[in-house]
């Protein structure tokens, strides 16, 4: 049995952002070596769902997976990159507010039609229109001009950091504007220049995708094609990659499974980082998490490593930051803070601040959205503080739709939950539980927290803005609105002749499939 473990590159500040994707070489090699891969046709099986073949439609983790092999976006971020780098354009802020990308010359659709500038405004035009869940993120962007056919013009309402990141999501993906309708979503087809082309569609069932011989750009195909069945059971995964009938498998294998197919001297088991992380939340509307002290005690008792392990049997990573390694300004702000898990340092806090033990604490939960390692995570959580006699935990738990009511009301002084980020950049673990009207609303307000988001959003100089990112970091430990316990790992299993597995893990939980090869 082979077993790979991957850690991305982290995402630092070893360029600046006002150079981010200028000048890299870019041609259609192979990924790694020389060689001319054999021909082969791969097969893939998952018990991922497709919503959309449409890159403005459902941004969920299957529909991506399909569409970042199908379109090509301007820019886009290589295994081992620290920034984004080229795929159908060069890009470089011209001032803190205009961002201008230059395209190739001779794109095109596998149809033939040619890929121009107006092609990729159609694009962002026709995603902010339709308004999909992704569409949120370009906030700062106010208009985009096409002044000639290889030449697109961002003009932004505020600078914005962020914005080659963004770039790289499947939600900058390029579609033919000869061909999908402005004001609707085409489910049924996909006509897009990235590394490979749709042969076949069969909606719940499987897909096929041909290599684009005219794709120009990082990622080209290394394989003739591949094959993606779609199948709900997860045994059927495991009975594909036992006997041999499928080169990879991924999302929906789960531990038990995983450990059996460990057994084989066929399989290969790859691990990377996965951006998933799990944490808990107090909600400030309850008088007992508005007390800094209980909130600090808690971060102090809390034991990482006994949750991985109890919980999870070790197949997750303790976190010790909301924003994971693998980030750029990524800092273990928490172990710098409260060093060890400590009931003296918890018991001195509590007194300090006049509050007495034990504190009674109600914690809630959710038993499907946040997998079968939930309610172990939260009594593992509820044995930690029971037992230190400075907190008295209530368990409390519902179903996901009313959990969400629940959350927000303030029926739970701590609750457990869990984020994925849509983009590939630090900001998106710090807006969250930061930014007003964003994602986890629970009452938590600080003007060093906001002042601190707001100037790491603007920032265009890398380097300061990892300070800012991490400075940002430091703040959420001290102040505590969350407090993060890990960082997911994303673990496929393919053939052992299989090559290239590892730099194929988007830490976003979708694939790159054109690297692979036998």
């Amino acid at each position: 049995m082979v077993i790979v473990t991957w850690r991305r590159v982290a995402v630092t500040a070893a360029l600046v952002l006002s150079l981010a994707a200028c000048g890299e070489p870019d041609d259609n090699a192979p990924h790694q070596g020389a060689t001319t891969p054999k021909a082969t046709l791969l097969r893939v099986v998952t018990t991922d769902t497709i919503s959309s073949l449409d890159p403005a439609g459902p941004y969920d983790i299957g529909s991506r997976t399909v569409q970042a092999n199908l379109y090509q976006t301007l820019l886009t971020i290589m295994p081992g990159k620290p920034t984004p780098v080229p795929d159908a354009a060069d890009c470089q802020f011209d001032s803190p507010t205009t961002y201008t990308c230059t395209l190739k010359d001779g794109l095109t659709f596998p149809n033939g039609h040619e890929l121009t500038s107006s092609d990729v405004k159609f694009s962002f035009d026709r995603m902010l229109r339709l308004k999909n869940s992704a569409a949120s993120l370009f906030t700062s962007l106010t208009s985009l001009s096409a002044p000639d056919d290889l030449t697109l013009v961002f003009n932004l309402k505020t600078p914005d950091a962020r914005l080659p990141y963004l770039l790289t999501t499947t939600a900058g993906s390029i579609v033919d504007e000869q061909v999908y309708p402005a004001n609707k979503l085409l489910n049924t087809k996909a006509i897009g220049s990235g590394p490979y082309q749709l042969t076949a569609y069969k909606p719940g069932s499987e897909i096929t995708l041909a290599r684009f011989a005219k794709y120009k750009g990082p990622r080209g195909a290394q394989n003739d094609g591949v094959e993606i069945l779609l199948k709900k059971d997860p045994n059927a995964l495991y009975q594909a990659m036992r006997t041999g009938k499928a080169d990879l498998a991924y999302h929906g294998l789960g531990p038990a499974l995983l450990e059996k197919l460990r057994a084989s001297d066929q399989l290969q088991v790859v691990e990377s980082d996965y951006a998933s992380i799990r944490f808990f939340a107090f909600q400030m509307k309850s008088p007992t998490s508005r007390k800094l002290a209980v909130r600090r005690a808690v971060a102090q008792l809390i034991d990482r490593p006994a949750i991985v392990t109890k919980a999870y049997d070790g197949t997750v990573t303790p976190l010790y930051s909301v924003v994971p390694p693998g980030f750029g300004g990524q800092v273990d702000a928490f172990r710098s803070e409260y060093k060890e898990p400590s009931r003296a340092a918890a018991a001195a806090i509590l007194k300090q601040a006049g509050i007495a033990v034990p504190v009674p604490l109600t914690v809630g939960w959710t038993p499907s959205q946040y997998g079968v390692g939930a309610k172990a995570e939260v009594l593992e959580l509820k044995r930690q503080l029971d037992a230190s006699g400075l907190f008295k935990v209530t368990t409390k738990s519902a179903e996901w739709p009313q959990y969400q009511q629940l959350t927000k009301t303030g029926a739970y002084d701590l609750y457990h939950a869990g984020w994925i980020p849509l983009y590939p950049d630090a900001d998106d673990y710090l807006a969250p539980f930061i930014r007003t009207g964003a994602v986890f609303q629970n009452g938590y307000r600080s003007a060093a927290a906001s002042a601190l988001l707001q100037q790491e959003t603007t920032e265009q100089n890398g380097l300061e803005r990892d300070k800012l990112i991490g400075q940002l970091q430091s703040v959420v430990a001290r102040e505590v609105p969350v407090i993060p316990t890990w960082q997911g790992r994303l673990t496929v299993v393919a053939g052992k002749d299989l090559e290239n597995v590892a730099p194929a893990l988007n830490q976003l939980s979708f694939l790159y499939l054109s690297g692979l090869r036998k």
